[in-house]
């Protein structure tokens, strides 16, 4: 999803409570403040030797160790408030993937991207998932598209004498 996007969906829905599923069924307590949000400048070369480059909006989300048991989550309207405060700050990229960076006692710090979003009742429940790592230069290394099993004591996919780096 991108930054606008995220944008519109909790302007239209502004009189909601924000919820955010991060797990299937698991949701960041109602005790989660934004405690950061970063416009980041991603500038990367891949394992073919292909450079690449985008733009990402950050937002981080912290449970309060303060808060705990609080069954009230934070309003749209609110986290509407913050996001602008900040756009005021720093410019948005509005066309920048939006991710969301997480993590608690049992759920290590990942960021992670909006898979959907659901409207149950008075809440919109944004749905995050984990974007898993790839190889992005599958043809120049040699690397079956299809998904397969690689075991720890395998041959990696780049070789010395191959074309990656």
């Amino acid at each position: 999803m991108k930054t606008q996007e995220l944008f519109t969906v909790l302007e239209q829905n502004k009189d909601k409570y924000l919820l955010f599923e991060y797990a299937p069924n698991k949701l960041v307590g109602a005790n989660y403040h934004i405690t950061e949000v970063k416009h980041v400048s991603i500038d990367s070369v891949d394992c073919g030797s292909q450079t690449d480059a985008w733009k990402e909006t950050i937002i981080q989300l912290w449970e309060s160790p303060n808060e705990i048991g609080k069954t009230e989550y934070m309003s749209v309207y609110k986290a509407m408030a913050i996001l602008k405060k900040v756009g005021t700050m720093k410019s948005y990229i509005l066309d920048a993937e939006v991710k969301f960076e997480y993590s608690n006692a049992t759920f290590n710090t990942a960021q992670l991207f909006v898979n959907d979003f659901e409207i149950r009742g008075n809440d919109l429940i944004v749905k995050l998932a984990i974007e898993k790592t790839d190889c992005k230069a599958k043809r120049t290394c040699g690397v079956s598209e299809e998904k397969e099993l690689v075991l720890a004591n395998d041959e990696p996919c780049c070789t010395p004498d191959g074309n990656c780096c």
